[in-house]
């Protein structure tokens, strides 16, 4: 506990510089499975994004947590209801807000008002480790963010494993976003119980019927159970959705507006044989 303490001391920014500079790197010197152009300009318009974020958090993430201590001072949820090891709330926390951000994630694909906030997510063509900022801060304060403390309210989570549950997330992001060969072996090992890259790179397929699968961000059992457990070659695959698909449509501003414009959802061109 003391080493989770330690961690959870250090600015959340501070980690996130780290690992999008640890994996950025990592990038530009291993072998990828898809190489891009113009990599620094990518990577400046989804950074946009972030600081856009970090500046509205000063304010949200304030009033999340009020809300959440709240709740737990006045011993909301079924977590109070039961006697757990410290150890064991934990773990079971983390879990919680996994499974809720799972129906949330998988709400913002069939609720076409949250869709237009998550397709800006998806529009990325050529993902890489600074896909995991492209997130419209308007579905990650008003969706996700507003998901953490109906978690805490339904379930009687607390600052304390949702701040655990970030730095897990962040770490899982960035590994499962980044543009890197990872070893097969891992999909039929640690896959089983958590999301992969492999996974996670289905979920951004241009079809919508591999769009709409592997939903999960931490525990990929969540699509397992629940029927939206998918898998492809990787060597198949093509980023990003068919109606962004133009330089235009990949700018910062283009992006944070986007949902506020009626846009078709198209379909990728297939391959006759």
């Amino acid at each position: 506990m003391d080493l989770i303490n330690k961690l959870l001391e250090i600015d959340p920014n501070y980690i996130v510089i780290g690992l999008i500079a640890f994996f950025f790197s990592l990038e530009q010197i291993m072998q990828s499975p898809f190489s891009y152009k113009k990599r620094i300009n990518h990577l400046f318009q989804n950074v946009l994004f972030q600081i856009i974020l970090v500046i509205l958090n000063i304010f949200f993430v304030t009033f999340q947590v009020f809300s959440i201590e709240w709740l737990n001072e006045n011993n909301i949820g079924l977590l109070y209801l039961i006697k757990l090891p410290v150890w064991a709330k934990l773990c079971l926390s983390v879990a919680l807000y996994d499974i809720t951000a799972y129906w949330i994630h998988r709400g913002t694909h069939k609720i076409p008002l949250l869709w237009r906030f998550h397709r800006v997510h998806h529009s990325d063509t050529t993902m890489d480790s600074s896909t995991v900022f492209r997130f419209h801060p308007i579905e990650l304060i008003l969706v996700f963010g507003i998901g953490n403390i109906i978690t805490a309210a339904l379930f009687g989570t607390d600052v304390f494993s949702m701040a655990l549950y970030y730095f897990i997330l962040y770490v899982f992001f960035f590994f499962e976003h980044a543009n890197l060969n990872y070893p097969k072996w891992l999909n039929s090992s640690l896959g089983l119980l958590f999301v992969m890259p492999d996974h996670h790179r289905v979920h951004h397929q241009q079809d919508q019927i591999f769009t709409d699968s592997n939903y999960a961000d931490i525990f990929i059992i969540w699509d397992r159970l629940f029927g939206t457990f998918k898998m492809m070659p990787v060597e198949d695959m093509k980023y990003g959705l068919v109606e962004f698909d133009t330089d235009e449509k990949q700018s910062f501003l283009y992006l944070i507006k986007s949902p506020f414009i009626n846009i078709k959802r198209a379909k990728p061109n297939k391959k006759t044989e």
